[in-house]
């Protein structure tokens, strides 16, 4: 990641760095007494009941205490060994200071993730919304108005959705929202639109961005919040993976540049591990307090 930002403090690697120079106030646990309990690999397939494309996704997993902290992984890091079965058992028992200096970043991510989550549950201080139970294209959809109703833009305004995921497209479009579909994998969405793999382009054309907690894992996000405080729009994240971590960089509600404006938190167990109800962590107000109602 690039370390030349204005302001690198608000960044992925900056909130990773006041962590491990004990920064955060009331650090409780110690680093080096926190200890990874359960570590874990989810490779997850999805293609709705009704739709004609799906998709597949990777993500790491880490129990700290009472809570999982999670990071996507890109398909060349399972491939190339660097997150793989070993790792998984690597890091059981390791302290959290350990697991921050590890050399996969997804490793270092899932762990920071855990420890902050464990130290502030998300339920302390967000809105929580209950997302029904239902089949895995309902509560997709149920999700996906919640994370829709935090882009602060008014009707006719275009939104850069960075990390397709279909329904969130669908429930912007019900907002009467317009969007430029952007994810690393390129492709079209489920309505044969373009999916452009260029998120500076997609963010250059647009009055505010949505992105995915993925960001996180595979490098873009600094590079994402920089051009957004360049650009002077708002920034809103829907995260399952790094979801803690994004909330360490969260704005401080008065709309300043490149701060996160918003964000939606949904840490593990993802809406789609199960058809019972799940809950989803609401920082931030943007158009509307949806109720009710991809992966992240």
């Amino acid at each position: 990641m690039s370390q030349n930002f204005p302001d690198p403090g608000r960044s992925a690697d900056g909130a990773l760095e006041r962590v491990v120079a004990g920064l955060l106030p009331d650090d409780n646990p110690a680093l080096t007494e926190a200890t990874a309990s359960v570590a874990f690999l989810t490779v997850q397939a999805a293609r709705h009941t009704g739709r004609s494309s799906g998709y597949v996704n990777t993500v790491l997993s880490v129990r700290v205490g009472p809570c999982v902290g999670s990071c996507a992984v890109e398909p060349d890091e399972v491939d190339s060994s660097a997150v793989d079965s070993a790792v998984v058992r690597e890091i059981v028992g390791s302290d959290v200071a350990s697991l921050l200096a590890h050399p996969a970043r997804a490793v270092r991510i899932a762990a920071l993730d855990a420890y902050l989550a464990a130290r502030r549950p998300h339920p302390l201080d967000s809105r929580t919304v209950r997302i029904p139970s239902g089949t895995s294209l309902e509560k997709s959809m149920a999700r996906a108005r919640v994370v829709a109703d935090l882009v602060p833009l008014p009707a006719g305004g275009t939104v850069a959705v960075i990390g397709v995921v279909n329904s969130l497209l669908s429930a912007l479009r019900e907002r009467g929202l317009d969007y430029v579909a952007c994810d690393l994998g390129g492709g079209r969405t489920e309505w044969d639109e373009p999916i452009t793999d260029d998120h500076r382009a997609a963010i250059e054309g647009a009055d505010a961005v949505l992105a995915s907690g993925m960001t996180l894992g595979n490098g873009t996000f600094d590079d994402i919040s920089h051009r957004c405080r360049e650009r002077g729009i708002p920034l809103v994240m829907f995260a399952q993976t790094g979801a803690a971590v994004l909330r360490e960089l969260l704005g401080d509600g008065t709309g300043g540049a490149g701060e996160i404006a918003a964000l939606s938190a949904e840490p593990y167990p993802f809406f789609w591990l199960s058809g019972d109800a799940t809950d989803v962590h609401v920082y931030g107000e943007g158009h509307g307090a949806g109720e009710g109602g991809g992966s992240a």
